[in-house]
């Protein structure tokens, strides 16, 4: 009898120049947004003109690493892929303090007990040796840690 198939390894991040300095900071993590030097918006996904002005005078600047989950969803059943060892997983929208969005994974908590809005806070996983995620935590006391 043979053992089934391995599971692929997990995608990684596609990486340009305007986004190096944000996976350069999680791999020490730290959590960078971009801010426009011009009307001052925080700005994420990473890009090369401000969406907001057009102006190129991007910066880098640490973010709070604190949120609310704007929206989820738990994945229990992933047909045979890199994700499979991962179930159940929650995928999530997380509105940061600073304003801007960013689609990541709610890790350390109770699938069953988190809820929109709720705060969390940012911890770090490694993918690989090159690559290290930004995940969010149910901040303590927010009632979905196990």
């Amino acid at each position: 009898m043979s053992s089934p198939p391995a599971a692929p390894p997990r995608p990684r991040p596609v990486v340009n120049a305007w986004s190096r300095p944000f996976w350069d900071a999680a791999r020490e993590q730290k959590l960078l947004l971009q801010r426009c030097g011009d009307c001052r918006a925080w700005i994420f996904y990473p890009r090369i003109a401000c969406p907001r002005c057009g102006s190129d005078q991007l910066g880098w600047q640490p973010a709070s690493g604190r949120g609310t989950i704007y929206s989820f969803t738990v994945v229990r059943s992933n047909a045979p892929s890199a994700f499979a060892p991962l179930l159940p997983y929650v995928v999530a929208v997380i509105r940061l303090e600073e304003g801007v969005q960013m689609l990541s994974n709610v890790v350390d908590c109770n699938p069953d007990k988190l809820r929109c809005d709720q705060p969390v806070e940012v911890v770090f996983r490694p993918l690989d040796d090159e690559f290290t995620l930004p995940c969010f935590r149910p901040q303590a006391g927010s009632g979905s840690q196990s």
